[in-house]
């Protein structure tokens, strides 16, 4: 670990010539984006959710946020150009991404006006609610006329909670069931989405001096454990059944969004 701590200070990342982390909260947010970088090559989705479940633990809101910008752009982009549906997304989502997009801000200023304890215990809620969907395989289902007016409302949804939270998955990923994706068109929606809203949660983060230099070189480096975690999770997927994979990750989801919940009140 202290030659990880080295590399930080030979590029001059500790601007105010402090460290940010000591070198166990380190060794710890290292350990965390490996884990989220597995799940996200075992099953292909997870990233920053369990990313920033995990950053929770081991710091506050807004630096877990932080920590996992720059990965979590890296693997979206790469995930928003594998497909071959970019543009029946874009023609089709365009309501949704615009005003997501735009409500990241406003979203974002209560990670600096609101009681973190209460951020996190909503971080907690919506883990509990994604997983709980997911696992059981709950599905909506929305019909074509409606979606005019109901993808900008998730849209604004799902911006307020990702600028709130980090979160990008809750309610989009619902919401892209229930008109009809299918597997890989779904999972390049997310990818598209997520990249603007990450690129959105970077601005807003700047703005509300929560993105410093130091954070800024901390996600640069968060790149190699998500990369080492995705070829891990990726001989994992080899070797385990998906299903009984998704099985327990989403238990354990469950569980720790409701420890995250608790702890928080």
């Amino acid at each position: 670990m202290d030659f990880l701590i080295e590399i930080f200070n030979t590029f001059n990342l500790y601007g105010s010539g402090q460290k940010v982390f000591d070198n166990a909260t380190a060794l710890a947010i290292f350990i965390a984006i490996l884990l989220a970088g597995l799940l996200k090559g075992t099953i292909g989705v997870g990233f920053q959710t369990v990313g920033i479940a995990f950053l929770t633990i081991i710091t506050n809101l807004p630096n877990a946020i932080a920590l996992l910008l720059i990965p979590s752009l890296v693997t979206n982009i790469w995930q928003a150009g594998v497909g071959g549906k970019l543009i029946i997304i874009l023609i089709r989502l365009w309501p949704l991404i615009i005003t997501a997009s735009m409500m990241v801000w406003f979203g974002s200023i209560a990670l600096t006006s609101v009681s973190l304890s209460y951020l996190s215990a909503l971080l907690g809620v919506l883990l509990i609610i994604y997983s709980t969907f997911s696992l059981f395989g709950l599905r909506l289902e929305v019909k074509t006329k409606n979606e005019r007016w109901l993808a900008p409302f998730i849209g604004l949804i799902n911006g307020v909670l990702t600028g709130m939270t980090g979160i990008f998955v809750v309610p989009c990923v619902f919401y892209f069931q229930a008109i009809g994706f299918r597997k890989d068109t779904l999972i390049q929606s997310m990818g598209v989405l997520f990249t603007a809203l990450t690129l959105m949660l970077i601005v807003s983060l700047k703005t509300q001096d929560i993105l410093t230099l130091e954070l800024s070189g901390w996600s640069a480096f968060a790149i190699f454990p998500a990369i080492i975690g995705v070829l891990i999770g990726q001989l994992i997927r080899k070797r385990i059944p998906e299903d009984v994979f998704k099985k327990i990750f989403f238990l354990c989801l469950i569980f720790l969004g409701s420890f995250i919940t608790f702890n928080a009140l």
